[in-house]
């Protein structure tokens, strides 16, 4: 889960949530047994397909669901959405009663939680497209337990009209260059703060982990058995995000509300920020529409050994007690289809999980989402640890510490490390 969206373009499937029961003219509401997990055939999917899914996807998902349906005439596919603020909670308790779907969106940080319910991706799933580090989230220990659905990933968004302003023609590349940039976009630009940078709110330390994975750093050791939090790597992409605050450069307490980054954005006081695909949505809307597209520049995170950002987004799980595990699996597996996965895009916002939906011309050709594109070929995502939220809290108030009362790195990493060797991986 990373970067929640409101936007939806099938405001028809938007009203069909209030059934969500879609069944097919004639179709045989059986209940096809399930599957062995061992292996997906091409027979047709039949039964009846349960899917709980949230927010936008669920939504969207009924449209989708009828076309697969009218391919699979034997099949009823029925969607329940739940909100994202209560789905875990939710899944929680349907694993424990025993009374799970069928099929589920899976937020990629919530695999570990939940791995035990559900059941292996079989044979007959081709994983060889996915990028790397999207199917890396569906990993728990040695066993793939779901398909990357979507992908989400930072990029910066920036200024065209400012950054002209300040002496630039093209974005910057290098942390250097990146720190010119961001003092340039104040001293010649206008701008009060160069950069809006994510600090003293949840989950801020995955928000900057960019600046330690492009610095070479890994938050455990290989086998995942202890944690690597204070290593020379991680030490310097946190002095590194430590030096935006010290110089002046980013606000040490920005407006955390709704809204207030991209509104900081399009009046220039602070013209460079860090967001999701969902920003170009955001910051078109409070640009005052469409025409605001051509004031915003998009650019990789800044490259030190490399340019690495976080990768999020949802997968697709099949519960190992569902009823119709096999007709899930071929939803699945259908989802991920390139062109499904474009004409998913462009319903949804949300972005391809498989490469080679991203050579088709209305995402290589788009000038923003085609940098996403790009960025998704060098992501890193948290471990699949059973520990890491609890981690990754204490690491939230650490990235505090470095951004607004002034603890060196070393000694506040250093500290961090100390908890996180307490709290452990999880595993032996």
């Amino acid at each position: 889960m990373f970067g929640r969206r409101s936007k939806l373009a099938i405001a028809a499937a938007a009203a069909a949530i209030a059934a969500l029961a879609l069944t097919g003219c004639g179709r045989s509401a059986g209940t096809g047994g399930a599957a062995d997990a061992g292996s997906i055939d091409d027979s047709p999917a039949t039964g009846e397909l349960n899917i709980w899914a949230q927010a936008d996807e669920a939504a969207a998902l009924p449209a989708f669901a009828q076309e697969f349906m009218a391919q699979n005439p034997g099949l009823t596919i029925n969607v329940t959405p739940l909100p994202w603020d209560a789905a875990h909670g939710k899944y929680q308790t349907a694993i424990a009663s025993g009374t799970t779907p069928d099929m589920a969106q899976m937020g990629t940080t919530w695999m570990t939680d939940f791995s035990d319910a559900f059941a292996p991706v079989p044979k007959g799933i081709d994983t060889s497209g996915f990028f790397e580090g999207s199917l890396a989230t569906n990993k728990v220990g040695d066993t793939l337990y779901g398909i990357p659905w979507y992908v989400d990933t930072r990029v910066f968004y920036y200024r065209l009209d400012l950054a002209e302003q300040a002496g630039w023609s093209k974005p910057p590349a290098t942390w250097d260059e990146f720190t010119q940039f961001t003092k340039d976009m104040q001293a010649k630009a206008g701008a009060r703060w160069g950069v809006n940078l994510p600090v003293g709110t949840a989950d801020a330390f995955q928000g900057v982990l960019f600046f330690p994975w492009s610095a070479g750093a890994q938050l455990t050791n290989a086998d995942q058995t202890a944690w690597t939090l204070d290593s020379p790597e991680m030490i310097r992409g946190m002095e590194y995000y430590q030096s935006f605050f010290t110089e002046g450069i980013a606000n040490p307490n920005p407006d955390t509300g709704a809204g207030a980054a991209e509104s900081a954005f399009v009046s220039g006081q602070v013209p460079v920020l860090v967001a999701g695909p969902s920003g170009i949505g955001s910051i078109t809307k409070a640009g005052g529409g469409d025409a605001y597209k051509d004031k915003i520049g998009v650019m990789p995170v800044p490259k030190d050994k490399t340019s690495t950002s976080f990768t999020g987004g949802s997968n697709t799980v099949v519960f190992k007690n569902g009823k119709n595990t096999d007709a899930a699996w071929k939803f699945i597996r259908w989802l991920s289809q390139p062109d499904v996965q474009v004409r998913w895009q462009q319903a949804v916002g949300d972005l391809p999980s498989v490469q080679s939906a991203w050579n088709d011309p209305a995402l290589a050709n788009d000038r923003l989402l085609s940098v996403f594109g790009e960025q998704l070929k060098s992501t890193d995502s948290p471990p699949t640890l059973t520990t890491w939220t609890e981690v990754s809290s204490q690491a939230d108030k650490a990235v505090e510490t470095i951004a607004r009362g002034g603890g060196q790195p070393a000694d506040v990493m250093a500290n961090l490390q100390q908890q996180a060797a307490s709290i452990g991986t999880g595993k032996k």
